[in-house]
């Protein structure tokens, strides 16, 4: 599809296939549709395009709200939606996303396709659901209940580097209490992690200091990040508390 994370592999000499099949003319794998309470993202979709939809902006502001931290517009022009969900890199932003917001991702193979859900479906470091002989095909994301507000929350050192940690958040906002609270994070660990216990703290709650700080203390139990260059798992956590607040004010404000 678009290359852009592949390239990378090949330069570094993380993957040496012998044989590369060009699948961006293959007819209906793009494109954006809403129908029977849910919006179909192609799989060869850009991140520009997702970007740019208003179809995107009105009914999933989640994903509208996360591309603009995509690397840079030149590799959002190219890259795809579907390429970025198959890679599964745990610092990219639209696994969590999909984590977040329920998604399906629809798989072929010879025998015809199946559905999996983003929950099942990111395994391993790099590693889905997706058998070797499979393709992602599309991503189908159930349209949000009325009231839903979400938030994108993301840390890097540069503006387009990797995440250092970061985190979608969903939620129903009702005269300010707070359900169907989804936190799911990326950067934290080799897959995006729904952190459950923080969640927990949350649902059914109006959000005040106190319903924020648990929160913050219950992702203790649910990130164990590794560290890296930059940041020890320490920091880690401690970045992830600080963007769960302001994620958390956003989703009530």
């Amino acid at each position: 599809a678009g290359g852009q994370s592949l390239v990378a592999a090949l330069n570094l000499r993380l993957s040496s296939p012998r044989i590369l099949i060009d699948i961006t003319g293959i007819p209906g794998l793009a494109g954006i549709t809403v129908a029977d309470g849910k919006i179909s993202i192609g799989a060869l979709t850009t991140h520009a395009e997702v970007e740019r939809s208003t179809q995107i902006a009105q009914t999933l502001p989640l994903l509208a709200q996360a591309a603009p931290h995509i690397a840079h517009v030149a590799i959002r022009n190219v890259g795809t939606f579907g390429g970025s969900i198959a890679l599964a890199d745990p610092a990219a932003e639209w696994p969590a996303c999909c984590l977040a917001l329920d998604a399906d991702f629809v798989i072929a193979g010879k025998t015809g396709s199946r559905k999996v859900k983003a929950r099942n479906f990111f395994q391993a470091l790099y590693t889905t659901a997706i058998g070797p002989a499979e393709v992602l095909t599309a991503i189908e994301i159930p349209l949000p209940a009325g009231g839903s507000k979400s938030a994108f929350v993301e840390l890097t050192r540069r503006r387009g580097d990797y995440a250092i940690v970061g985190v979608a958040a969903m939620a129903k906002n009702t005269r300010g209490t707070l359900t169907g609270v989804q936190l799911a994070f990326l950067g934290v660990d080799h897959t995006p992690v729904l952190a459950k216990s923080a969640m927990a703290e949350v649902e059914g709650k109006r959000l005040s200091p106190a319903v924020i700080a648990a929160a913050a203390r219950a992702l203790a139990s649910d990130l164990a990040p590794c560290g890296d260059t930059y940041s020890t798992p320490a920091t880690k956590v401690h970045l992830a508390r600080v963007i769960t607040g302001r994620a958390l004010n956003v989703l009530t404000a």
